[in-house]
C-alpha cells in the first residue's frame, strides 16, 4: 500500500486511490457527531449559493453552513458540534457547505474513493483502509480555507499514516492525544478567545478527543449523481 499525505485544496485535486479529507476544525469532527445523532445522509456542497438552491428544492432538508468560522445567513446551523449537542437528526437529511472540508470532497475528482476524516475517527478510517487493501491512499489535509496548513489537520493525517503503517495502536493513540490536547496553546487558541464566539470552547474538546467514533463517512452518489456523505460501521 502506497500512502502519500497531501494538503489543501491542490492536494486534493492531486489525489488519486482510496482518498481520505481531513479536517479537524470542525467539518469532519461535526458530521460523526450528526451521524451518532441519527442522521441518514449529507450533502457536502462545495459553493454557498448552491447549498441553499438545494434547501430551497428541499425544504425539509437540514443546512449547515460556514465561512470564515462563523455561521452563513440563511442557514439553519453553523459548523459547531456543540451547537448541535441534544439535537435528534434521526432519519434527517443535511446539507453542509464549509471553507475547506467540502471543498476537499468537491475537488478529489481523481479519487477512486473518498471518505472523510477527523481525529474522532482516525482509527476507524484506518481500519476502514486495511480491509479495502487500495494500492494507492491519498490522505489530504485541507488546512485553514483549503489554502493555508493547518497543524491539526496535518497531526491527523500522520496519526493515520503511522496507523497505516503497523504503528502500536495504543502507544499512537496516547502520543497523538497528548499531542492534540496541547493544541489548545497553539492552532485551538481561538476556542478560548472571547473574540471569536464562531469557535466555542466546547468545540475544541469534542474535535480533539481521539477516536471517539466507530464509524467512518464515505462519500458516494446518490440517484441523481450528486455526492452524498454517509455513515458506515467498522468492526
Amino acid at each position: 500500500m502506497q500512502v502519500q499525505i497531501l494538503e489543501l485544496v491542490e492536494g486534493a485535486k492531486q489525489a488519486r486511490g482510496l482518498t481520505v479529507i481531513i479536517d479537524v476544525f470542525r467539518a469532519f469532527s461535526l458530521e460523526p457527531y450528526l451521524f451518532a445523532q441519527g442522521a441518514k445522509q449529507i450533502f457536502p456542497i462545495g459553493s454557498v449559493e448552491d447549498a441553499l438552491a438545494l434547501k430551497r428544492e428541499h425544504p425539509d432538508y437540514i443546512s449547515f453552513g460556514e465561512r470564515g468560522g462563523a455561521q452563513v445567513e440563511g442557514f439553519e446551523y453553523g459548523n459547531s458540534p456543540s451547537q448541535v449537542e441534544g439535537v435528534d437528526f434521526t432519519g434527517k437529511t443535511l446539507i453542509h457547505t464549509t471553507s475547506a472540508g467540502t471543498q476537499g470532497i468537491v475537488n478529489a475528482s481523481g479519487a477512486t474513493s473518498i471518505v472523510c476524516a477527523s481525529l474522532v475517527n482516525a482509527s476507524a478510517v484506518a481500519r476502514y483502509i486495511r480491509s479495502e487493501d487500495p494500492e494507492v491512499v491519498s490522505i489530504v489535509a485541507m488546512g485553514n480555507a483549503g489554502v493555508r496548513t493547518a497543524e491539526e489537520d496535518v497531526l491527523c493525517a500522520h496519526y493515520l499514516k503511522d496507523l497505516l503503517e503497523g504503528a502500536d495502536p495504543e502507544a499512537a493513540h496516547a502520543a497523538y492525544q497528548q499531542k492534540a490536547t496541547a493544541f489548545a496553546e497553539t492552532c485551538g487558541h481561538k476556542f478560548f478567545d472571547p473574540a471569536h464566539p464562531e469557535f466555542p470552547e466546547t468545540d475544541f474538546a469534542l474535535c480533539t478527543t481521539l477516536d471517539r467514533f466507530r464509524f467512518v463517512v464515505r462519500v458516494g452518489h446518490d440517484r441523481e449523481g450528486r455526492l452524498v456523505n454517509t455513515a458506515m460501521k467498522v468492526a
